[in-house]
Parts: C-alpha cells; sequence; structure tokens
C-alpha cells in the first residue's frame, strides 16, 4: 500500500504525465525542456520531474480572456528564441 502523502506537499510527476496534464505530447514537453521555454522540473537521479503546481503556473501564464487580452505572461513555443526573450519572460 503506497504512504498517503504529506498534505501541502508538492506532487511531482514524470514527463509522460506532465504532458497528458497539459494537453501536450511527451515529445514536445522534452523539445519545452530542452529550448527553455516549458515549466520548471527537477532532475533526481536520471529522473525528469514535474511539480503539478509548477506546471499549473506555466499554463497560467497564456491566460487571457479575450484576442487583445495582453496577459501577465508568454507561454513561447517549443523552440529556439533569442536570449533577450527567455530573460524577458523570467
Amino acid at each position: 500500500m503506497p504512504a498517503s502523502p504529506i498534505p501541502g506537499a508538492p506532487r511531482f510527476v514524470r514527463t509522460q504525465q506532465a504532458a497528458a496534464y497539459l494537453g501536450l505530447s511527451h515529445r514536445t514537453l522534452e523539445k519545452h525542456r530542452t529550448y527553455g521555454t516549458g515549466p520548471a522540473y527537477r532532475k533526481l537521479g536520471g529522473r525528469v520531474l514535474y511539480a503539478i503546481d509548477d506546471l499549473q503556473a506555466w499554463a497560467d501564464r497564456g491566460a487571457r480572456v479575450s484576442t487583445t487580452d495582453p496577459g501577465v505572461g508568454e507561454v513561447l513555443p517549443a523552440k529556439r528564441h533569442p536570449l533577450a526573450t527567455l530573460a524577458d519572460r523570467a
């Protein structure tokens, strides 16, 4: 029987589950990780783990209420971007 989670502790998921949570393919999430455009992740040994809170925060940066809404941030596509753009998104 698995141990019950500690209340308030972040829940971590692997790339496949993180991609499903976001509605992306695991390859797209891997590309985001390579280009530095995706959600924060942790590397524990050889495993890549994502906290659900980090996935939600990353997705929330793209929230808009209309096409003219500038929003609070930007979710970049999974491709190379100029360093200035990456520095601005932080």
